[in-house]
């Protein structure tokens, strides 16, 4: 590939170019396609004949090209239906020493060969330097020195100009956390990249394929020989030969870079970031070092969560020290509801606002950097009218509320907790607008100029680009969000205990505090549970006895399919509306007991086959109903589809993503079936559409893979 003439690109395409079916690999190694029920060679990539001393290659035994050794070894690795595996070394008939790694695509078995490193390091040195490298990183104290040590430890490594550590944000964009690189070299540190840089189909396949390395952009691709002809393109995402996307080359070549390396960073199973790594001169890493890197990029992935843990649980633990403060204040004043009048400091340092306000009724209180009475009084209006709310939280208010950008300097973030909305009675915190200089690589708002006489080509410019960010503030984080709902919680539980004890002045069969009032709520709830539930059961007994009354096999299997789903709401119902669980439930849990039950409703063969891995997270009752409707469905479909009503292995996994909840139902059955869509896959779509969620079927080789994404938080 010549880099100074580009093939034309279309920019608005990144998104959609398929990166993953190249058909084509780096020439600095070779690829053997092999079928896997004979093993015979079908297709080949690189220079082949003169690197492994061979004329003949098409439909020979793969044990032919590399000997019987590393044939049976690979015949292994396809037992085992393993994604990537390292074999061994090969010395070939020229005298090259090559490492052998092999993986499984579709049908076929890929073999890929590369150079060996010339002085090879022992395991045991290769484990200490490991060790001695995560030690480094559980030493550091913070997420920023934890960043720099790994990018000097990852250039000691891999001998490259610059190491970079990249953080995806939330919108996709990048920020360089931490840099080691050569003392001539600007500096990309603390610098933003465009979302667009790293496209989606990108960041899917970094999180597949832990490395990528490009020893040489100005490469010459080697296509697979002979022409594929098959409907289906060879699937190359796990090859580490894969030939690169022309517009990541370009991309490379405009910022004066020759050889690339990246490492993915992965934090509870999502694509936290990468180590970036640039060399100006063309640079080739072996398969041991980019296996070690691998491995220390896992290790920093684990102390980056530990460290962002860490952070916080310190956060809360300081938080709830200010929310016992408060309520022992509570429990001193003869008017819980005079307490954040009379403690306005004190309210405002527990969730560290540079201004506090109280509204109630008319009255108002203000403390500190605030914006108007008449401003407070509006924004006190729009909230009630919003409705249904208790705490509100944002920290660029003028996006959402036009109205406050006429004082966006002094409150740009606000945090409203509506303790009662028919006085009303509003606590706010205000934060002032936070001016941000955001340092870009380049201007992300500057599109390729379009000249007609020229191909459209990636960015060119990725010199410094400052970019000043007004309207916003620092912003709420999760911690405290949770805070402010539970101070809520206390000045409501003060209010209602303050007004019993009155009343038990007063009338003695009044209740006596509020864990009575709470046992009646409790026990109320539990009165409508109880009646939903027998009039559920009384309709899936009147079906299930309509079905044995009636000779029609589509009629018996309708009212069967419609009385096993209202068996399955049932027990979404029972399992949420119990105990606490009124306003917020662990998902994790519920969705435990849920299947539970519904295996002993599909039959106790199934206890044996479910596999759960499901970490702690809080969501909204609502919410996790809908959730537990849509797990429902696909276990049900997983018995009725992937097994023919048979049990069979039910996989379960639940993970929090940022703002974002994650559950992949997979089963090992039939996988997709290409029947028309029917009335439970519709159910399905449309309740994660009402959650604002995704969900994308996949293959789980074998079996069908279900992925549902969705905001742990209705958008505001």
């Amino acid at each position: 590939m010549d880099i100074n003439t580009p093939a034309p690109i279309d920019l608005n395409s990144c998104d959609r170019e398929a990166i993953h079916i190249p058909g084509s690999i780096q020439p600095h190694g070779m690829l053997l396609v092999a079928d896997i029920e004979t093993f015979h060679v079908r297709h080949v990539a690189g220079d082949v004949e003169r690197r492994l001393g061979v004329t003949e290659w098409q439909d020979r035994p793969l044990a032919a090209l590399i000997g019987d050794a590393l044939g049976a070894q690979i015949a292994a690795v396809a037992g085992q239906a393993a994604r990537d595996g390292f074999v061994g070394q090969l010395t070939a008939p020229p005298g090259e020493i090559l490492d052998v790694s092999a993986h499984l695509s579709g049908p076929y078995v890929i073999v890929e060969l590369e150079t060996a490193a010339i002085v090879k390091l022992s395991a045991s040195l290769v484990m200490d330097g490991l060790a001695a490298a995560a030690a480094g990183f559980e030493r550091t104290t913070s997420l920023a020195t934890l960043c720099t040590t790994a990018a000097v430890e990852f250039r000691r490594l891999t001998g490259f100009d610059r190491v970079m550590v990249y953080r995806f944000l939330d919108d996709g964009v990048g920020s360089v956390l931490a840099e080691d690189k050569r003392p001539d070299l600007h500096s990309f540190l603390n610098q933003h990249f465009p979302a667009s840089d790293i496209p989606r189909q990108a960041r899917a396949l970094y999180l597949r394929n832990l490395s990528r390395v490009i020893p040489d952009i100005t490469y010459q691709a080697a296509r697979l020989r002979p022409d594929w002809t098959s409907p289906e393109p060879l699937d190359m995402s796990d090859s580490s030969l894969r030939s690169v996307s022309p517009v990541h080359l370009q991309y490379l070549a405009n910022m004066g870079i020759r050889a690339s390396a990246s490492f993915s960073i992965v934090k509870d199973g999502s694509l936290w970031g990468l180590i970036a790594c640039h060399n100006e001169t063309p640079r080739l890493l072996p398969y041991e070092v980019r296996a070690t890197c691998r491995l220390l990029a896992g290790s920093l992935g684990r102390q980056i969560k530990a460290k962002e843990e860490a952070k916080t649980y310190r956060q809360r633990i300081r938080l709830r020290s200010f929310e016992d403060d408060i309520v022992t204040l509570l429990s001193r004043e003869r008017l819980p509801s005079e307490v954040p009048l009379n403690h306005l400091e004190e309210v405002g340092r527990m969730l560290g606002g540079d201004g506090v306000a109280v509204l109630r009724g008319r009255e108002l209180a203000r403390n500190g950097v605030c914006p108007g009475e008449t401003e407070i009084h509006a924004l006190a209006a729009w909230l009630l009218e919003r409705g249904g709310e208790p705490v509100f939280s944002t920290d660029h208010l003028s996006r959402v509320y036009a109205a406050a950008k006429d004082y966006q300097r002094l409150g740009s973030g606000v945090l409203a907790v509506i303790v009662s909305a028919e006085e009303p009675w509003i606590l706010f915190w205000f934060r002032a607008e936070q001016v941000e200089t955001i340092n870009w690589a380049g201007n992300p708002h500057k599109s390729a100029g379009v000249d007609p006489q020229k191909p459209l080509t990636p960015r060119a410019s990725f010199e410094a680009w400052a970019e000043t960010v007004r309207g916003r503030a620092r912003a709420w984080s999760l911690p405290e969000v949770d805070a402010a709902t539970r101070l809520r919680i206390a000045l409501l539980d003060a209010q209602q205990n303050r007004r019993v004890h009155e009343l038990n002045r007063q009338l003695t069969k009044i209740l006596q505090d509020k864990d009575l009032l709470l046992k009646q709520k409790e026990f109320l709830i539990g009165e409508v549970n109880h009646r939903v539930l027998n009039s559920l059961q009384l309709v899936s007994s009147f079906l299930s006895m309509q079905a044995q009354d009636s000779d029609n096999p589509e009629l018996h299997a309708a009212l069967e399919e419609a009385r096993r789903r209202l068996t399955a709401v049932a027990l979404v119902h029972r399992r949420l509306y119990r105990g606490d669980q009124i306003t917020m439930v662990d998902a994790a849990r519920y969705i435990e007991e849920l299947c539970a039950d519904t295996f002993a409703f599909m039959g106790e063969d199934w206890a044996q086959h479910l596999s759960l891995r499901l970490s702690p997270v809080l969501v909204s009752t609502d919410r996790a109903i809908i959730l537990g409707l849509v797990l429902t469905e696909l276990m049900i479909n997983a018995n009725k589809y992937a097994y023919g009503g048979a049990a069979g292995p039910i996989e379960i996994e639940l993970i929090e993503d940022r703002t974002r909840l994650c559950m992949v139902v997979a089963d090992k059955g039939i996988g997709k079936v290409a029947a028309p869509r029917g009335f439970g896959s519709q159910i399905i779509e449309g309740l994660v559409e009402q959650l604002g969620g995704e969900l994308v079927y996949g293959d789980n080789k074998p079996g069908l893979r279900a992925s549902i994404e969705v905001p742990l938080q209705v958008a505001k």
